[in-house]
């Protein structure tokens, strides 16, 4: 090991020097960490706009911008956390930083294939926020992109449509590439089930990223045309149906859900056993029931479709799968909840982004059912409750696992610890904003206060300052996260080789991990 204060990995220049070692390396590792801060940068975008679009909910009547603005506030908003940060998160990160070594592999099966997936992901952010600097209006159709507005408005659509249409291909390049490594590359004697949890979510999503996501990328394609051809896909003044838009959308967006939220499940159910120095509680339930989430998630999406129009038959059908996929995730949940049962709990701060994971994906577990309910969806669809929902699955879900893992993993991927009281005040300062956001959403949204309006009536101002102020306060903790973990990977004390105890096999291997992860490939016995 060199003396210098380098990662192992890092040091290694190859034929490239300064920026060009970093950009054209094929190292997964180095891949790992250019969508780390990649994708930090862009949710600290996003995290900006959402913060302008609170400021603007403070008080009834004009805050600080006037309703186009807004509306092309939340689009960018929707645009830079869906595409930019939650669809790629935990697999381009974690995935790529850890699957290999996870499953004793020196590397990903192909490694210039993994680095073109970064280079698309790149591009495609730039075409898709370019939109915001052309001439003509900031693109205003939501991150939905609903037809017929979205070819029929005057604003910059078309870059979004287009750099979110590259982005599918760096999505479905990383999950062939998954795919392909845990078939190919395990260390000899890991059959499929002594793969760790965290490679098996991979595994369920890499399928999704690779059968569902080209249908999103017709789908865009059909609105490009739309625009400049004039076609009638979904003109209703030329034949088409903007009812089928919505289809195609949700028929890959629905199972998107579950590209976020499955790798944010593994990385839960790497974090528990670990502090609750327990194995697992029920391994072969949680893979199937994993397995299950990715198979049932392509049959659901009709229920973002119940005022629509579409038939009884349908409408049973649809809202009956919606409560059915609820199953398998409760199945995680009550595995978890029994590995912490008699366990010898250690409460570090990855637990505590854990433990708090299981708690707000609860709430929004039990929200989804309240809207998978036709009669009641009726009331609530497009109000603020669907807003709270969303955020608390995805946010709270996907956000929360993220914090989870970058603190399990930080000593591993840096070598270095973070300051612990700084990580568990920038937790609870987080956690008790989050709260203060969303959770009044839930009674606007039954009050009636419908969605992606920038104007309430003042009935709704209480709640509307509740969530404001929390989202400043959710800010202040993500301010202290950040910090804390930049300086710590500058300047933190030097990490042990399994700090926490864990028993896979990155915690075997020295921190951080060598060029090609292993002296040499270890047996699984």
């Amino acid at each position: 090991m060199s003396n210098s204060n380098l990662p192992n990995y890092l040091e290694y220049k190859g034929k490239y020097k300064g920026i060009f070692a970093w950009i054209f390396s094929t190292d997964h590792k180095k891949i790992g960490l250019l969508y780390l801060y990649s994708i930090m940068s862009f949710f600290i975008v996003g995290a900006i706009l959402g913060l302008l679009m609170k400021l603007e909910l403070i008080a009834p009547g004009k805050t600080i911008m006037e309703a186009k603005s807004y509306n092309a506030v939340f689009t960018m908003h929707g645009i830079t956390m869906i595409f930019l940060i939650v669809v790629p998160g935990i697999p381009a990160i974690f995935g790529n930083f850890f699957l290999p070594i996870l499953i004793g592999a020196k590397d990903v099966f192909y490694p210039k294939l993994n680095l073109l997936s970064w280079w698309l992901y790149i591009i495609g952010a730039a075409i898709a926020l370019s939109s915001q600097f052309m001439n003509g209006a900031s693109p205003d159709t939501g991150w939905t992109f609903y037809a017929p507005y979205s070819f029929r408005t005057q604003s910059n659509v078309l870059p979004a449509l287009i750099g979110a249409f590259v982005l599918g291909f760096s999505s479905i390049l990383t999950g062939l590439n998954f795919i392909v490594t845990m078939h190919r590359m395990r260390a000899p004697g890991m059959g499929w089930f002594k793969m760790p949890l965290f490679p098996w979510t991979l595994y369920g999503t890499a399928w999704i990223q690779l059968l569902a996501t080209p249908v999103i990328g017709i789908t865009l394609l059909m609105v490009v045309a739309e625009r400049v051809l004039n076609i009638g896909f979904f003109d209703p003044a030329l034949g088409g149906d903007p009812v089928l838009y919505q289809h195609l959308f949700w028929i890959y967006s629905h199972p998107a859900v579950y590209i976020m939220i499955l790798p944010a499940m593994g990385v839960i159910s790497e974090v528990i056993p670990t502090f609750a120095k327990k194995e697992i509680f029920g391994y072969n339930a949680i893979v199937i029931s994993t397995l299950l989430i990715a198979f049932v998630g392509y049959f659901v999406w009709g229920h973002h479709m119940f005022t629509a129009g579409m038939s009884e038959t349908s409408l049973f059908a649809f809202s009956f799968l919606t409560f059915l996929v609820a199953i398998p995730s409760a199945i995680k949940i009550f595995n978890w909840l029994a590995t912490l049962y008699k366990g010898s709990i250690v409460l570090k701060t990855p637990m505590y982004w854990a433990v708090s994971f299981l708690f707000v994906f609860m709430i929004g577990g039990l929200s989804g059912l309240v809207l998978g309910a036709m009669a009641i969806n009726v009331h609530l669809h497009d109000t603020a409750f669907v807003v709270s929902h969303f955020h608390f699955i995805v946010f709270g879900g996907v956000g929360f696992a993220f914090f989870a893992g970058i603190h399990y993993w930080f000593p591993k991927i840096y070598g270095k610890m973070y300051d612990a009281w700084w990580a568990d005040t920038g937790w609870i300062v987080f956690f008790f904003g989050f709260l203060l956001l969303y959770t009044p959403m839930f009674y606007l949204g039954i009050a009636g206060m419908p969605r992606r309006y920038y104007d309430y009536v003042p009935e709704f101002h209480f709640a509307n300052i509740l969530s404001s102020f929390g989202a400043f306060i959710m800010i202040a903790g993500l301010v202290i996260i950040i910090i804390n973990l930049f300086r710590s990977a500058k300047n933190g004390e030097k990490a042990e080789v399994s700090p926490w105890g864990g028993q896979t096999l990155e915690w075997t291997i020295s921190s951080p991990p060598i060029l090609e992860n292993f002296e040499e490939i270890p047996e699984i016995k």
